[in-house]
């Protein structure tokens, strides 16, 4: 199996996070969850350009005022394995496109991000980033959708 590099971003406003709710594509290993904006790198693409093109293509919007915050290693028994590269903004220019090709935008409160649909492990980085956490490095083992182990700085958290 190919490895597989990724962006995410969160885009913030007012303690929100513009999420998107993967529900468009049949096929799609994220489907029903909620998400932050990104998707694969193209050839000769940083992680930069990758997360500028992938909220432009979905949202509409040009980031500003961003941040690389870490980088998410995805190890699991039924894809490839994935580096994300994630990302927060807190500005741009644009309005958001309420047309999305890979599912609904909606601007969520951080407070009820944990009760709906996400990834046991995005749980980790969403609390890494609330709380301004430095740059870090998350390894994520899923079994299934279960995760199965979870290491951060190398240190072992599950």
């Amino acid at each position: 199996m190919d490895m597989v590099q990724t962006t995410l971003c969160y885009l913030e406003r007012d303690g929100q996070y513009l999420m998107l709710h993967r529900v468009k594509k049949e096929v799609d290993i994220n489907r029903d969850k909620w998400i932050g904006i990104g998707g694969k790198f193209e050839d000769r693409e940083s992680p930069e350009d990758c997360a500028l093109r992938e909220v432009r293509e979905e949202t509409g919007l040009t980031m500003t005022d961003y941040r690389y915050r870490g980088i998410v290693t995805f190890v699991s028994d039924r894809w490839p394995t994935e580096y994300m590269h994630l990302f927060t903004c807190t500005g741009w220019t644009g309005t958001v496109n309420p047309d999305c090709d890979e599912g609904e935008l909606a601007w969520i409160g951080k407070q009820d991000l944990l009760s709906l649909p996400i990834w046991a492990g995005d749980k980790i980085f969403l609390e890494l980033l609330d709380s301004d956490a430095p740059f870090f490095s998350l390894k994520l083992v899923y079994t299934g959708e279960t995760l199965t182990q979870a290491v951060l700085n190398g240190n072992s958290i599950l």
